[in-house]
């Protein structure tokens, strides 16, 4: 039983007989403090004599004080929310961690020594996953800088250890919807990838080896042209060296024409521009350059550094045009690999697999990835079980610029994650779950923005009602009842299933574009997968509608839920079926608002009087002659689904 220093006093004061544990320590300095506390004068209180015998006529002194007692102050968490940002890489020594901390270097030295590195000095190398933990410990956010040593970036880390070879270019083909480009692919390869794709068009990213006539090889990344897949897009020019820009010579620049620009421009990739369909009647290439030159693109004719080549995918016709002009490219840029050094890859895409569980799919930019490696996946780990190329054959390894597919990890990771190489799989696991935990800090403490309203006194609301009650209130019911339908706004909860990460983000981003003043589209749940027993409950608790993207056939357990719970499930393979639905499905729940539309009207021709056998008229005494009758009815009008040729949607109210 533990007390304060005044419990301790009033004890001591009504000399009341209790046992007290409490430390020794703790007593002496409450007692000592007890003895020396001024009191008020007429308090009447006295000080106890505290073992003195009544034969002793000495006061006892009381003892030497040197301080009271202070408890020790409370030591608060810093919000991770607030903390600073470090940015890591590799050959960081112990002394350049902790100056990046700000931390003394003997710390930062037994925190890499408690997570099992070896370290002697303060000059030795740190190893980049033991720094991101130690960061993780102290309140850091991190950053890994990955250098790539085909653009100079890790000049100043190159040494004897290194082995740098030569790598093949990684080209990301970009455009329009239906200009060509999986058909550009199809020529390349001599294979046909677009009569596979539902409605002829990608719907996620392709990742393949071309090997050219000339025998060297190019990593192509095919990505969808849809506007529904931006985000897709972007993440392919995060791994690639060359930008194919295909343009149809019948159509020009349009909407995601320009969208793969400024991605290519931001990421600063080189690009080539393939002018397609010039077999066509209607071809202007001509053309299709000015509005490339209109656009800042500096061709190649106009002085600039962009090559422009005419083709014809389905007439194979220019296709060895353009295999020079991106060997010439890739020649200039020297790109090279180090096979030595730590392994970097990026993940492309990710799916579920019923049998085989998360696969991704990833490209690699340095290293050799290798079967029984632990890796790191954004907040996923794993071991490598099985590598398999493009061609679905399984290879041991997978060198600089090959795309592969991962099998092996615990969970599937989002597109566009780094794969990094731990030692062994208790590392793995424990940089996983600093960084799951990590996220999830972050998500907690994320600031929500509340707009700052001055409060009002209570004379101030209560002036504020009293003028209301004072002002016009001439408006009748019709009117009051409109403006609260076109307040009214209805949700719609959406589930979305699809088969890989990429498409799971892309259409749910497409649906939540549909939210209307009238209908708010709220998308509770989204995953990679079939329908399960899980979304079912979920759809039957929220009173969603699920939206499946290119999955499997649902278990004959799962279509028995569906029907007994009376879940509106759709299934989907092309995009634009999605958007038009769904888009429909809104239009049909919003609830318009009222308004009054002419039904019909006549003019007055004619006055004539009433002579009681009259079969048709209309009796107003108050017409006259050009007087126009209108009959008014009050009707509810619904928004609008409006789709445009570049693939947009939209909902107009």
């Amino acid at each position: 039983m533990a007390f304060n220093h005044q419990g301790v006093g009033a004890l001591l004061q009504e000399n009341t007989k209790v046992s007290i544990q409490i430390d020794s320590a703790r007593l002496l300095h409450a007692t000592r403090e007890l003895l020396v506390r001024p009191r008020p004068a007429g308090s009447g209180v006295t000080k106890p004599k505290l073992g003195v015998k009544k034969k002793d006529k000495k006061e006892l002194k009381p003892p030497p004080v040197d301080k009271p007692y202070v408890p020790p102050p409370m030591i608060f968490a810093r919000n991770s929310s607030t903390g600073s940002g470090i940015q890591i890489h590799r050959g960081m020594t112990v002394r350049q961690l902790a100056a990046q901390l700000g931390k003394k270097e003997e710390l930062v030295q037994g925190l890499l020594i408690g997570h099992g590195e070896v370290i002697n000095k303060v000059m030795d190398i740190v190893k980049v996953d033991a720094a991101e933990l130690v960061a993780y410990e102290l309140d850091f956010n991190v950053k890994r800088l990955h250098f790539d040593t085909a653009k100079g970036d890790a000049v100043h880390l190159q040494s004897s250890e290194q082995k740098l070879v030569s790598r093949p270019a990684v080209i990301t083909v970009m455009g329009h919807v239906d200009h060509g480009k999986t058909s550009l692919l199809d020529a390349l390869r001599n294979s046909s990838v677009a009569a596979t794709e539902a409605g002829g068009i990608t719907q996620h990213i392709g990742a393949f080896v071309v090997r050219l006539k000339s025998g060297a090889s190019l990593t192509f990344l095919d990505t969808p042209g849809h506007a529904a897949f931006s985000a897709m897009r972007a993440r392919g020019t995060a791994v690639t060296d060359i930008v194919v820009l295909v343009v149809a010579a019948d159509d020009g620049v349009m909407p995601q024409t320009r969208e793969a620009l400024a991605h290519a421009q931001a990421a600063h990739v080189p690009m080539v521009v393939a002018i397609n369909k010039c077999d066509k009647a209607d071809a202007n290439p001509a053309k299709v350059r000015e509005q490339l030159g209109a656009e800042g693109v500096e061709l190649e004719e106009m002085g600039g550094d962009v090559q422009v080549v005419e083709i014809s995918a389905t007439k194979n016709m220019g296709l060895d045009k353009l295999e020079e002009a991106l060997l010439l490219l890739a020649d200039i840029m020297d790109l090279k690999a180090d096979i030595s050094g730590d392994i970097h890859a990026v993940v492309v895409e990710a799916r579920l697999d019923r049998g085989r569980g998360p696969l991704a799919t990833a490209v690699v930019r340095n290293g050799s990835l290798m079967l029984g490696l632990h890796v790191v996946v954004g907040t996923e780990w794993g071991r490598i079980r099985n590598l398999t190329d493009t061609q679905n054959q399984p290879v041991e390894s997978a060198g600089p610029s090959m795309p592969v597919e991962i099998e092996g990890l615990k969970g599937l990771p989002q597109a566009g994650d780094d794969i990094i190489v731990v030692a062994n799989e208790e590392r793995a696991r424990k940089l996983s779950e600093a960084r799951k935990n990590r996220l999830e800090l972050q998500k907690l403490q994320k600031p929500v923005p509340k707009p700052l309203v001055p409060k009002k006194s209570r004379k101030e609301r209560r002036q504020a009602k009293e003028k209301e009650m004072e002002q016009d209130t001439s408006k009748d019911d019709e009117e009051e009842n409109e403006a609260q339908e076109e307040d009214e706004t209805v949700e719609l909860a959406l589930i979305v299933k699809a088969d890989v990460q990429g498409t799971v983000q892309a259409v749910s981003q497409a649906l939540e574009t549909l939210t209307s003043p009238q209908v708010s589209v709220s998308i509770v749940h989204a995953a990679v997968g079939g329908v399960s027993l899980s979304d079912v409950d979920l759809a039957e608790a929220c009173r969603a509608s699920i939206v499946c993207f290119n999955t499997k056939s649902m278990p004959a357990a799962v279509e028995a839920a569906v029907r007994c719970a009376n879940i509106d499930v759709r299934h989907y393979r092309v995009i634009y079926h999605l958007l038009e639905d769904i888009g429909q499905l809104i239009v049909s729940r919003a609830p318009g608002t009222e308004e009054d539309q002419v039904a019909g009207q006549a003019q007055v021709l004619s006055i004539f009087e009433d002579a009681g056998q009259m079969s048709c008229g209309v009796g107003m005494s108050y017409l006259k002659v050009g007087d126009v009758i209108q009959c008014i009815e009050s009707v509810r009008r619904k928004p609008r689904f409006v789709s445009s040729e570049s693939g947009a949607v939209k909902i107009e109210c």
